[in-house]
Order: structure tokens, then sequence, then C-alpha cells
């Protein structure tokens, strides 16, 4: 199964990589070189496809749970100040993506969207100290009942270009509902209050909508 946001990508580049193993086969004399080629090629489309991928999953939410919002490796856990929403010091949990992991963003919790915001910027490697505030990015707060206003930003990595965000003020939203996308390589910043128990640690592997990240 794969995401939305990757069908038009996957299409086209179906149709370009037929079109070059066709002239590759076609024009190509030399054994080694013809298969060389082709799998090249054929590597090529399995990565595309495998970026794309939206798995199914059984999802349980939890109103009492902050989830991850996508798959990826736990790279920051530290209080800081966080200034473009709160004012305040926030307890922050960074995931960074690379281009295998699935990229789909999902609520952490459920609530009402306030805020939704994208801002364009640089594209300074995902795991940068500044990448939070000068990278191409959308923030997205969800005011949830259990743990009030909590926020994750979408923030581009050196590779992506694109960052896809279905968040509307306004909206009132499922946790581990789809928030957005974002396109080769990236990283998610969640910030919580202060008194949010965490429950993963530095450079664990945690999966969208299934691990916990942090509860009350």
């Amino acid at each position: 199964m794969f995401h939305k946001e990757g069908h038009k990508i996957i299409a086209i580049t179906f149709i370009i990589i037929a079109a070059l193993g066709v002239s590759v086969n076609h024009w190509i004399q030399i054994e080694w070189l013809r298969v060389s080629l082709l799998l090249v090629l054929l590597v090529l489309l399995v990565l595309i496809l495998q970026f794309f991928r939206n798995p199914n999953r059984n999802f349980t939410p939890n109103t009492q749970q902050v989830l991850s919002p996508v798959d990826g490796k736990v790279v920051v856990i530290e209080e800081v100040f966080e200034k473009e929403y709160f004012n305040e010091k926030r307890l922050q949990i960074s995931v960074f993506m690379s281009p295998l992991n699935v990229h789909v963003t999902r609520y952490p919790v459920a609530g009402d969207v306030v805020y939704s915001k994208y801002h364009p910027g640089k594209y300074l490697v995902a795991w940068h100290p500044k990448s939070s505030e000068e990278n191409e990015r959308t923030t997205v707060v969800v005011n949830s009942p259990e743990f009030g206003d909590v926020l994750h930003r979408q923030i581009a990595g050196a590779m992506a270009r694109r960052i896809v965000n279905y968040a509307e003020e306004g909206q009132t939203v499922d946790q581990t509902a789809d928030s957005g996308f974002i396109k080769f390589g990236s990283r998610v910043d969640v910030f919580l209050p202060l008194d949010a128990k965490v429950q993963v640690s530095l450079n664990d592997k945690v999966k969208g909508g299934l691990s916990i990240l942090a509860t009350r």
C-alpha cells in the first residue's frame, strides 16, 4: 500500500524507468554493462516504492499516551524554550527519519487543532541544532484534554524539498490519523508539558502511531 502523496511520483518514475530499461536493453550490447544498468534502474524503482509505502497498522489510540508521530530514531530528549507558540519551556522529543523510513506523519494525540502554520526556510541536515528554527517546516498544535497543547513540527532535511501538512485550525482530529507527509528525509519534533513522563530513550527506534513517547 502506498501513500497518496506518492501516487504521481511513482507513476512518473515507473514510466521513466521502463523507458530507460527498454533503451538499455535495446542499445547496450555489452552483457555485463546492460545487466548492471538494468539492476541500477530496478534499485531506484524499489527505493521510490519503499519511501512512499504506507503499511497497514493496527493502532490502539490511548488518551493517556503521546504516540510517536513518525517512524525513525529518537535523537533529542531535552527541556528547551519553545518560542514560536508557547514562549516557555517545554519537553522536546525529536525523531529523525532516514529516506528508508515510512514518512507518514500522524497526530500524536487527539483533540482540536488550535494552530497550524507553514514556514519556508533552509535545508540544513535534519539533525542540525538550528534545523528546528531555520529549515522549511510546519508547526501544528493540538489541544488534548489530557496533555493540554501538544505541538509537533515537521522539519525538512537536506534532501527534502516539500512538506505536506493536512492540519487546519478548528479541526477535531483523531490520534494516529494522517497529519502530513515529508518527502525524502526529515525529522519531527514533539513539544510536551514538562511533567510528561518520557517512555523512550535516546537512539530508540520508534514506529509512528505505535510507539509511546510519553504518558501522564
